[in-house]
């Protein structure tokens, strides 16, 4: 687990067997044991016509002792994830950070020291990453924690250390739905450390492409990510539902697992702003996990409370039942599409793998997209 990219701390052998036992491990306590929850919840469920199925089924489960411990170890594994790779970035801060001084940057970094993350955000550290998107311990710690945290909370199946397929994906999308497109400036809306901002960029190598996101440490490393990999992106302090951005300023806004990390109120927000910050003609695509509530059996909502119980994710919910279409006609988009693009780590035109049909986590994810008129 030592390659990457520059910025990337990089684990000592130990560290590098406890990391490996942390994904093993959540890999045993998904495939082995969860099916045997799963099991049990059909057993409990009352049927259809109940008025809070899954709510009873889920109050049940927690009258289990299998369940309880099962429900422990997943929370558990995920906060020992995060301390074992703290481990790696503490031991690397130092050489981190004078690596982040970058003599002649090819982009730029903005930050505004004064911003305070929003309440949703503050509430709870989503995923149980301590100190959460906008701790700022100074530095690039943070960001760091996130970069090889998410890469290996991801199990390595969304573009390995890079964790940029989501990226790489969402560009597919673009090329297939909007051929023609050939935008001069793109931003990314909650780029974090730069992870999918870097394949659109990539994607579209003409274009001026900014970067937004709530943490200055984030940026931070972002920044010197991006710079170590050779590309040039500007990055920017602030808030995703009230950017600072002048109206009509980007051909092309993008988001990428965004909405299930904020809140009911700030998706409507978030949609209006990428509506008004585009150009005439200019397109906005929102990717998020594949799942989407009305489809799913009765276990899959029930892991959906699982995750908002056990893994800090509190509008999981409500990002995975909103009706996209109509929100994203309300907030003023035109030819507005939703559906399932197929992963990818090599987009291309003409690459389709766009459709109705849900191929899985880690093979699909759901996307919406649409202009401004």
């Amino acid at each position: 687990m030592t390659e990457g990219h520059p910025m990337l701390p990089q684990a000592s052998l130990d560290e590098a067997a406890q990391q490996l036992f942390l994904r093993d491990l959540k890999g045993y306590v998904a495939e082995q044991l969860e099916p045997f929850e799963a099991a049990a919840a059909a057993a409990l469920d009352p049927g259809e016509g109940h008025n809070d199925r899954v709510g009873h089924v889920y109050a049940k489960l927690h009258e289990r002792p299998s369940f309880r411990d099962y429900a422990s170890l997943r929370r558990t594994s995920q906060e020992l994830l995060w301390d074992d790779v703290a481990v790696s970035v503490r031991r690397q801060a130092a050489a981190l950070d004078a690596k982040a001084e970058i003599a002649e940057p090819k982009g730029s970094l903005t930050l505004a020291p004064a911003m305070r993350q929003p309440a949703y955000l503050d509430a709870a550290d989503v995923h149980l990453m301590p100190g959460g998107y906008a701790d700022d311990p100074g530095g690039v710690a943070q960001g760091a924690l996130m970069d090889r945290g998410g890469a290996v909370y991801m199990l390595g199946r969304n573009g390995g250390l890079l964790n940029d397929v989501r990226g790489h994906t969402l560009a597919a999308h673009v090329l297939h739905r909007w051929p023609g497109l050939v935008p001069n400036r793109v931003l990314e809306l909650g780029c974090g450390v730069g992870v999918s901002t870097l394949p659109i960029a990539a994607a579209f190598p003409q274009a001026e492409v900014h970067g937004l996101d709530v943490g200055a440490s984030m940026l931070r490393y972002a920044h010197a990510r991006a710079e170590h990999l050779g590309v040039a992106i500007h990055f920017h302090q602030g808030d995703a539902e009230h950017t600072g951005f002048a109206e009509g300023s980007f051909d092309l806004v993008f988001s990428c697992v965004l909405m299930h990390e904020t809140s009911p109120t700030a998706i409507d927000a978030i949609l209006c702003e990428s509506h008004r910050l585009l150009r005439p003609g200019g397109v906005a695509v929102h990717l998020e996990v594949p799942n989407r509530y009305e489809t799913m059996p009765l276990w899959a909502k029930i892991r959906g409370e699982i995750e908002h119980d056990y893994n800090n994710e509190p509008n999981w919910k409500t990002a995975i039942s909103i009706d996209y279409a109509a929100a994203m006609g309300a907030a003023g988009f035109a030819d507005v599409v939703t559906g399932f693009q197929d992963s990818t780590s090599r987009p291309e035109p003409g690459n389709q793998g766009f459709g109705a049909e849900n191929k899985g986590v880690f093979r699909s994810w759901f996307v919406t997209s649409g202009r401004r008129g």
